[in-house]
């Protein structure tokens, strides 16, 4: 999209709150910050900005050759109707959700947005964690019809970047509930630490960049547990701080799963979910969380036998 985001003018006030954030968690929260993971966060905000310049153009072009076939003409003033701006945000942040929930179930997809995720810290620095390769994926097209309906790319792009800002403030710990009202429409800290989270509870949940109603309305939704302490990252740790090795690991370990796939399952390496093996013998985030799940049943179903024995026979008393 245009080269044009109110990202840019905003980095100053990322850096001033994380900057904050580090003298909070110096007092109170030492662990939530590591200085090797914090560089390479940093390194990613940098190496995404350059890769936004050097690729950006090929999305613009894209995004101007399809307004050109737009079925609504909101005329030469489209950035003066008040009405399309909140509208253009609504639906941005509506596919927004479906690239972001498409980046977690689909491995080609996740390949790009597993670098948002490999940290094992949450904090305002993780935010700054995005991806080289997000062009690359082609993930854009998710935005394709806003630009058919007749939205102007730069419009689009503009919400976009405010989408990307209001996600920010949400990468922290220091926060803990917003008000019960503003956690029902709104994504907030407590929202966003699920999604980060590696517990089978939590496991691909909470899309949302900045309405969480879509979470609920499309059955994703999933709130934090004050009992469950949350472990962050992904399910198989990169453990090490290479920069390289974490922008790219899990392109280089698709292309090594589909070189070595039979011929009849290359193809799935590519479109299923992340953990998906043609033989069984990894797990995708739909087999851990059932695997969970069956423990707790057991668990509770012991718990009511020692409690009630008759009861839990199924036994009249």
């Amino acid at each position: 999209m245009p080269e044009f985001s109110p990202v840019d003018y905003a980095v100053p006030g990322f850096v001033l709150l994380v900057v904050l954030e580090m003298l909070w968690a110096r007092r109170g929260r030492p662990e939530a910050y590591e200085p090797r993971d914090t560089l390479v966060s940093l390194a990613f905000g940098l190496g995404s900005t350059v890769a936004g310049v050097l690729f950006g153009g090929f999305v613009v072009v894209a995004f101007l050759a399809a307004y050109q076939y737009r079925l609504l003409d909101f005329g030469n003033a489209w950035w003066a109707l008040w009405w399309a701006w909140p509208l253009c945000f609504i639906l941005d942040d509506l596919a927004y959700y479906w690239i972001h929930r498409a980046g977690h179930r689909v491995r080609w997809f996740w390949a790009s947005h597993v670098n948002h995720h490999s940290s094992q810290h949450y904090n305002l620095s993780t935010a700054l964690r995005q991806s080289w390769t997000s062009a690359f994926t082609l993930g854009f097209a998710f935005k394709l019809p806003l630009v058919l309906l007749g939205f102007h790319p730069l419009m689009i792009a503009i919400c976009g970047g405010f989408n990307l800002i209001y996600q920010f403030w949400i990468h922290t710990e220091a926060i803990g509930r917003m008000p019960r009202w503003f956690e029902a429409v709104m994504n907030t800290p407590s929202h966003h630490r699920v999604h980060h989270a590696t517990n089978p509870r939590y496991l691909d949940r909470n899309y949302a960049g900045v309405f969480i109603v879509w979470d609920r309305m499309f059955g994703t939704f999933q709130p934090e547990v004050d009992e469950e302490r949350i472990r962050y990252g992904i399910v198989r740790q990169l453990g090490s701080f290479n920069l390289l090795w974490a922008v790219f690991h899990e392109w280089i370990g698709m292309i090594g799963d589909i070189w070595r796939a039979p011929w009849g399952h290359k193809l799935s390496y590519l479109l299923r979910e992340p953990g998906w093996s043609h033989d069984g013998s990894r797990e995708t985030s739909d087999t851990i969380r059932a695997r969970w799940i069956a423990q707790q049943t057991r668990v509770e179903t012991d718990s009511v036998a020692i409690e009630n024995p008759i009861a839990a026979s199924g036994k009249p008393a």
